[in-house]
């Protein structure tokens, strides 16, 4: 159980190093660990899980310097640039790395934190915007900057890097191909997951990092899955569950679910069974499918093919026709089986054709000059 530089040995310096402050500078030390708060691609969920702390949030600014977060205040990058490294306590980082400017802003402030959170799911694994890696750059500016019927771009121009103005050069980030993990790009200490972080999750681990400064608490050994637990969301769920059962999929619109029943055993795809616990189960207590926010059940190596593994093994039917038309009820099985996870699933993004030819053609004089 790791404690922190800044924490270690706290309780032992606390009175000699209050009495120096005081002797030195006539009032008491007002120094306070630092921590951030960033955003990247994300929907803006995680800031509001923790605008959601309500008053305790004056605790965090009781606890902490807050040096950068800005979704909520006015700060400058060059300001973060200037802290020397390892001066930033602890980071929550959510949202997942789609651009450049993303990635330059996770590189630093790594170098910056000692203790870095990949904050929500987006971070954790790649979330809702992971989903993009079923296509690339090129087919998502074709969509959204020529193809939908709404717009009008008659020139057919895409977003560029830089352009020149008379006052001068824009430049834009980077947008990249695949849409990455912030543990793909830099090392992380800690994943909190959720979409968000529920209320009381994102509390007890704020009173955690208030307690590590206060009283020089341990945390969880690095690398642990904070703010959840080792079940199943199925073992958070008080719904009761029979076996093979599944005669159709239903997408949950299409029919009032016993709110007794499990979901799944309803024909609604619930994520359940395959998602980590930790949440209470509000879906599913409201007659709302688990749709996998929290990430792989503890022990699974791939969500998606666990929730598949589910699926067809719940399935009423051992007609291989009849199996393969109720299947045929999921109208996107990627969004089905990975809405959160497709970055960190065995399935990573998917290789488009056309990639591929790329890749291929580009490699031929290669190929060619190595076989001279």
């Amino acid at each position: 159980m790791p404690t922190l530089p800044w924490a270690r040995g706290k309780a032992e310096r606390k009175t000699e190093t209050k009495a120096k402050s005081e002797e030195t500078s006539g009032r008491p030390s007002m120094a306070k660990p630092k921590m951030a708060l960033y955003w990247a691609a994300s929907c803006g969920g995680c800031e509001i899980a923790v605008v959601r702390l309500y008053e305790k949030i004056l605790d965090v600014v009781d606890a902490f310097e807050i040096v950068l977060w800005p979704c909520i205040m006015d700060f400058k990058y060059k300001d973060v640039e200037a802290l020397p490294e390892k001066s930033i306590l602890v980071t929550l980082f959510n949202g997942a790395i789609r651009n450049s400017e993303q990635e330059h802003m996770a590189r630093m402030l790594r170098e910056k934190s000692q203790v870095l959170v990949a904050f929500g799911a987006c971070a954790h694994l790649g979330g809702i915007p992971g989903l993009g890696n079923v296509t690339n750059r090129r087919e998502v500016f074709e969509n959204s900057y020529r193809e939908t019927p709404s717009t009008v771009n008659e020139e057919g121009t895409y977003p560029q890097l830089s352009f020149q103005v008379p006052e001068g050069e824009l430049t834009l980030p980077e947008f990249y191909d695949t849409v990455r993990t912030l543990n793909q790009v830099v090392p992380v200490d800690y994943y909190m997951p959720g979409c968000p972080p529920t209320k009381e999750q994102t509390e007890k681990v704020v009173q955690l990092l208030i307690q590590v400064v206060k009283e020089g608490a341990e945390l969880p050994p690095p690398g642990s899955v904070i703010g959840a637990s080792e079940k199943t969301v199925c073992d958070d769920c008080p719904r009761t569950r029979e076996d093979k059962s599944i005669k159709v999929i239903y997408r949950p619109y299409q029919i009032i679910p016993d709110p007794e029943k499990c979901l799944l055993d309803q024909g609604i795809l619930c994520a359940g069974p395959a998602t980590r616990g930790g949440c209470e189960a509000p879906c599913p207590q409201v007659n709302m499918p688990c749709i996998g926010c929290y990430g792989p059940a503890p022990g699974a190596v791939d969500q998606g093919a666990k929730l598949l593994s589910a699926v067809t093994s719940n399935i009423d039917s051992r007609d291989p026709e009849e199996i393969e038309r109720i299947l045929s009820g999921i109208p996107d099985s990627i969004a089905a089986f990975y809405m959160f996870g497709l970055p960190v699933s065995l399935l990573r993004r998917r290789r488009l054709e056309r990639e591929a030819a790329t890749a291929e053609a580009a490699a031929q004089p290669m190929k060619a000059e190595a076989a001279r």
